[in-house]
């Protein structure tokens, strides 16, 4: 049986979007791309992404979806519009009753490039190694489906410890 995947990478005007499919424990690629909002008013882009993340999601029927958390570097208020993004695509993935599971943008690039403090660049090069890309992918489009691939790391990772746990307890 195969596990599809849905990574998000949020942004108030570009969020990038990736899915992968996990067939007999490898990693397929599947679709990747930007949804792009220009311009318009907040609430307006957040209609933007929660309609375009919901068209995803109808057509591309993931399982489950991985999105990057919230992080204050220096801007509370791009925070907040970050944290609102997030939140207009967690609420399409529910309309479906996906589940949803979150990362640190450190987790994911641990995952990925084997160093949380990796850069767009390195992000870029390693998802297109392991997907075994053509070209590289766009830089939101890369976050993505590196969130993508982190949530198939921590939850194969995470089945390992439950199998060793029920060893141990039999």
């Amino acid at each position: 049986m195969a596990l599809r995947i849905l990574g998000i990478d949020p942004g108030s005007r570009i969020t990038g979007f990736g899915v992968i499919e996990i067939v007999q424990g490898q990693v397929v690629y599947v679709t990747s791309g930007c949804i792009r909002v220009q311009g318009k008013a907040l609430p307006e882009r957040l209609k933007s992404i929660f309609d375009s993340v919901s068209e995803i999601v109808a057509e591309f029927q993931p399982d489950q979806m991985a999105i990057e958390k919230v992080f204050v570097k220096n801007n509370i208020d791009s925070a907040l519009k970050l944290g609102q993004a997030r939140g207009a695509a967690i609420c399409a993935s529910m309309t479906r009753e996906l589940e949803v599971f979150e990362y640190t943008p450190t987790q994911i690039k641990k995952a990925v490039v084997g160093k949380g403090h990796a850069d767009k660049a390195q992000m870029q090069f390693m998802v297109r190694a392991i997907l075994k890309l053509p070209g590289l992918p766009q830089e939101d489009a890369a976050d993505a489906l590196a969130c993508a691939l982190c949530h198939r790391h921590s939850s194969e990772t995470l089945g390992h410890v439950k199998n060793q746990l029920q060893e141990v307890s039999s």
